[in-house]
């Protein structure tokens, strides 16, 4: 009888097991107040944020919900097949305690180095989508600043597969905001992000294949979104090129470098983006293409249509030779050394308040870029055209008003449109 009480007692315990672990999956919700987030602002909120997070991954996953309020919190890590949704006037707050953000190996300015774990983190996963309405604010300048070893980012991704961003606001400084790396199938919509100072680039894809960013409002301290895929040596070994990137309906304002940033970063290679139906502006260029001696790699079939670009130096410059930080492990050799771009063609381009639509006399000799193409170009500018060492170029429909000196400057530029003659 004593055996039968204690079996009964036992299954009863396992079958109410049972129904919870069904009832949290079918429900599959983990809302972070049930695990001790206060989300009053002060108190430290990471170890529940967590808990929530392994509650969510341990079940299989499902949907981690972050209730109105302002938690604080340091670096969390999400597991596959979680969705992190936050609630309106939901925030995340940077804790100002470096000791809050593990340090492990992480990709900056194009090498693998020591930095500290970013603020929201997710490695080796799937499914992962951050939505909602909500905030994101990074740590306070005294940790974002850090660079030996770097500061926490605000969201890292690191070879990750479907991976969505969607709708939330985020503000920093002096670092980078989105940092997917080694990632496939990434969306990031809806968002707006905000960020000042030097390295404070909004979104940097680093050696990412299939990624799609539309409908974003970003405007940085630094380049608004960077292509990037590793310097030197290594980064060509690894093998493992930015790819099919489309950018679309964005806004991208830089207040120090550019709207677009193609680079430096790029020793693996950058090949098939397309931006279209965006607006840019950049303190120094709307879109730059830059590397230099020593970094190798590629940019491949890259397109432009229906842009507006304003208030900048420079619509396109294009600086190939001394940009950027060289390589502990440079590339060598003559030409392999240099960077080659190849088809990179704009159509219905409109500019204003512009003092230069093209800068590009930055191309080594031993590798000029091989077809590029401007077709409906117009507006107004201070310097028209300014191009060396290109070939199959053609210029056409170009018409613009305002500019001094010649229309082109061009030295060793072969094509179609660049007399009157053609």
């Amino acid at each position: 009888m004593g055996m039968n009480r204690v079996s009964l007692s036992v299954l009863t315990s396992v079958a109410a097991l049972f129904a919870c672990i069904f009832t949290v999956k079918a429900d599959g919700e983990f809302n972070v107040r049930n695990y001790g987030a206060t989300g009053n602002g002060t108190t430290p909120d990471t170890v529940a944020i967590q808990k929530a997070l392994d509650a969510c991954a341990a079940a299989g996953g499902g949907s981690v919900v972050v209730p109105s309020g302002d938690y604080l919190i340091g670096s969390v890590n999400i597991g596959s097949s979680t969705t992190l949704r936050m609630e309106n006037r939901a925030s995340f707050i940077g804790s100002p305690n470096i000791s809050d953000y593990p340090v492990e190996s992480v990709r900056f300015e194009g090498e693998f180095v020591p930095g500290h774990r970013a603020l929201l983190s997710a490695k080796n996963a799937s499914n992962i989508t951050i939505a909602g309405r909500g905030f994101i604010y990074g740590p306070p300048l005294g940790v974002s600043r850090l660079r030996e070893p770097r500061g926490p980012v605000l969201i890292e991704f690191t070879d990750c597969t479907n991976v969505m961003l969607d709708g939330f606001t985020t503000q920093y400084q002096r670092l980078w905001s989105i940092h997917p790396l080694f990632c496939r199938n990434v969306t990031a919509r809806n968002l707006t992000i905000r960020s000042v100072g030097l390295n404070g680039d909004g979104i940097d894809v680093d050696s990412c294949d299939d990624v799609l960013i539309e409908r974003c409002d970003i405007n940085t301290g630094d380049d608004a979104i960077s292509l990037k895929s590793g310097r030197g040596q290594s980064a060509i070994r690894n093998g493992q090129p930015t790819d099919n990137v489309t950018i679309r309906d964005c806004t991208l304002v830089s207040t120090i470098y550019a709207a677009l940033g193609i680079g430096s970063e790029l020793s693996g290679g950058i090949r098939n983006v397309h931006l279209e139906n965006c607006t840019l502006s950049g303190f120094q260029n709307g879109i730059f293409f830059k590397s230099r001696e020593g970094r190798g790699g590629f940019i491949e079939n890259f397109t432009g249509e229906n842009l507006t670009v304003h208030n900048s130096p420079t619509f396109l410059h294009v600086a190939l030779l001394d940009t950027g930080i060289q390589a502990t492990d440079p590339v060598t050799g003559n030409p392999d050394q240099w960077t080659q771009i190849t088809n990179v063609h704009f159509t219905n381009v409109r500019v204003e308040n512009i003092s230069r639509l093209l800068l590009a006399q930055e191309i080594p000799v031993d590798r000029p870029v091989n077809g590029f193409s401007l077709n409906g170009v117009r507006g107004t500018c201070g310097y028209a055209l300014n191009m060396s060492n290109m070939t199959n170029v053609v210029l056409s429909s170009i018409c613009l008003t305002n500019y001094q000196g010649p229309f082109l400057t061009q030295s060793h530029v072969h094509g179609t449109g660049l007399s009157d003659s053609d």
